[in-house]
């Protein structure tokens, strides 16, 4: 059977069990199997009653929702090919995509959005929202039309190095394969759960849908015994997961970090003998992980797992087995924080063009600073030069109309993932850099830097002579700028070129702190290349002390 013949056998079983949440403010707004099922089949009528067949592109624009799930399952249960795209990316960067993946409709959740695709557009098809898809009286559902493993199901666009978005296309059989192993993975972790005895898993998701390991997650809980509840407000996502109280649920470094560092705040507050035994009892885990224990170091840790840990852990999530991670690299500080006061770190490494997913963490083994062995059936090995290079189900056949790109990044018949990393004697993967210049910021969005370089020297102008982006497993971009001419390049001035350059960009792409540097990069200093172009890790080696001083001031 194919992951969507699965699926619907899962909520046809689940008929009259829920399967959805949706959290909407102080409502929680819930599907059954059934429900899900029948807004499934409103979404495939009135695809089929516009002319849609098996083959067409459709875009799906729009942030995560019920809707989005049943439109999503609709559109691939007719063979239509998904184009998830991202609802908080620039209007004009959605357009470039859509254009170049040509879908026959557009399906929005947003009137406004819609209306500005349009206005940039004006060729662009019809857009409908997706009120009007689902306005309509269910008609009884109906099993989905069978794929072949080489249907495509989804092309879902990353960034390239040279900043040009590249439709990477997704079929049946990597996502098939993908779920086996997902599933297998969660079946370890939750072989002592009383869901073996029907209990349903409790699953929280606050990450869109349209990158490619979030959606590998929805598809996952669809086809398990589970619950999934969604977040819709990620300013409220304290109180949501008290709702949610899930078992487990996926996150990106970001989150993590600020969990533990507000944790570390608000005892360091209280001060007295709570912040004592915290203190010493991190100082202890650390030499524990370290092996250099001490004699008195079992007492901190006994009192901080007696007095506190019980109640932090119920903060953040009382039922809690495990925190999963990806995207980006985790540090190892907050992996083994969140380690001391017993809340697991499961970390998984992938990219879009391998289903989402390389290296998943053995829920009984994870490693601290590491990601996991490669899942079954995948091959992994480093290039000469230390790329990863993998082989196996789950790579995905090509980019959408782009055969070169496609025979360079399969040469030789691996794929060329751009990243470096090592592997331990036991096969566990560690990541430590990049090959490409991708920035990969640590909320998990990938960030071309030379096109906001370019853009940000054109704007400074004869003043500044060269930038340079950082913020490769940061929260945000920062600027490095070498000047022409100090003359006339004033802390004001750089201020105004940046917001220029800000303007109509999606957050995480604007650039929110800069250093003018001392020198010029050079030949001669070691900072340029023969051919003109930046080192980037020396220049990072260089200038650390002066970079750690930009993100801490702005995080102060």
């Amino acid at each position: 059977m194919t992951f969507l013949e699965v699926t619907f056998e899962r909520l046809r079983q689940a008929t009259k069990a829920p399967v959805l949440r949706e959290l909407r403010g102080d409502q929680v707004h819930s599907v059954t199997g059934g429900e899900l099922l029948a807004m499934v089949q409103q979404a495939r009528s009135f695809l089929l009653a516009r002319g849609m067949k098996k083959g067409d592109r459709c875009a799906l624009l729009a942030s995560n929702s019920i809707r989005w799930v049943a439109a999503d399952l609709a559109m691939m249960a007719e063979g239509i090919v998904v184009v998830p795209q991202y609802s908080r990316q620039a209007p004009a960067e959605l357009v470039g995509m859509m254009t170049d993946s040509a879908p026959a409709r557009i399906c929005c959740s947003n009137a406004a959005l819609a209306a500005e695709i349009k206005h940039q557009w004006p060729a662009a098809p019809h857009i409908t929202l997706l009120d009007s898809i689902f306005a309509a009286e269910a008609a009884t559902p109906v099993p989905p039309q069978h794929h072949e493993d080489s249907d495509a199901v989804t092309i879902i666009y990353t960034s390239g190095t040279s900043g040009e978005p590249k439709g990477v296309v997704l079929n049946a059989g990597n996502v098939t394969y993908m779920l086996g192993c997902t599933n297998a993975r969660l079946d370890q972790l939750m072989e002592d759960h009383t869901g073996t005895s029907g209990q349903a898993e409790g699953v929280f998701h606050y990450l869109p849908f349209c990158f490619a390991a979030s959606w590998i997650v929805l598809l996952t809980a669809l086809s398990r015994n589970s619950v999934l509840t969604l977040s819709t407000d990620l300013t409220k996502l304290s109180d949501e997961l008290k709702v949610a109280a899930p078992h487990y649920f996926l996150n990106v470094p970001t989150l993590l970090e600020r969990v533990r560092a507000k944790i570390t705040e608000a005892i360091e507050k209280r001060g007295g003998l709570a912040a004592k035994v915290f203190s010493h009892a991190q100082q202890a885990y650390l030499r524990g992980h370290n092996h250099e224990h001490r004699f008195f170091d079992p007492l901190w840790l006994w009192l901080a797992r007696s007095m506190m840990f019980p109640t932090v852990r119920k903060g953040i999530g009382p039922n809690l087995k495990a925190l999963i991670c990806g995207s980006a690299p985790l540090s190892v500080e907050t992996q083994l924080f969140f380690m001391m006061i017993g809340i697991p770190v499961l970390q998984g490494y992938g990219l879009t063009e391998t289903t989402g997913i390389c290296t998943l963490d053995d829920p009984n083994h994870a490693v601290p600073g590491r990601v996991g062995p490669a899942i079954p059936g995948l091959e992994m090995r480093l290039a000469e030069n230390g790329e990863i290079l993998v082989r196996g189900p789950n790579i995905f056949p090509g980019y959408w109309q782009r055969p070169a790109e496609t025979e360079k990044a399969l040469e030789g018949g691996w794929f060329h993932t751009g990243d470096q990393g090592e592997v331990d004697a036991t096969g566990n993967w560690r990541i430590t850099g990049r090959i490409k210049n991708l920035i990969i910021l640590n909320s998990g969005h990938n960030v071309a830097p030379e096109p906001l370089e370019e853009a940000l020297v054109q704007h400074l102008l004869p003043c500044a002579e060269q930038v340079v982006l950082l913020g490769n497993q940061r929260s945000f971009l920062a600027a490095l700028i070498t000047a022409a001419s100090h003359d006339g390049l004033t802390d004001a001035g750089i201020q105004s070129a940046i917001e220029s350059v800000n303007s109509g960009l999606p957050h995480y792409k604007q650039i929110r702190a800069f250093l003018v540097l001392p020198e010029p990069l050079s030949q001669e200093n070691g900072l340029l290349t023969g051919n003109g172009k930046p080192r980037r890790d020396a220049i990072a080696a260089r200038y650390a002390a002066e970079i750690d001083q930009i993100y801490q001031k702005k995080t102060a």
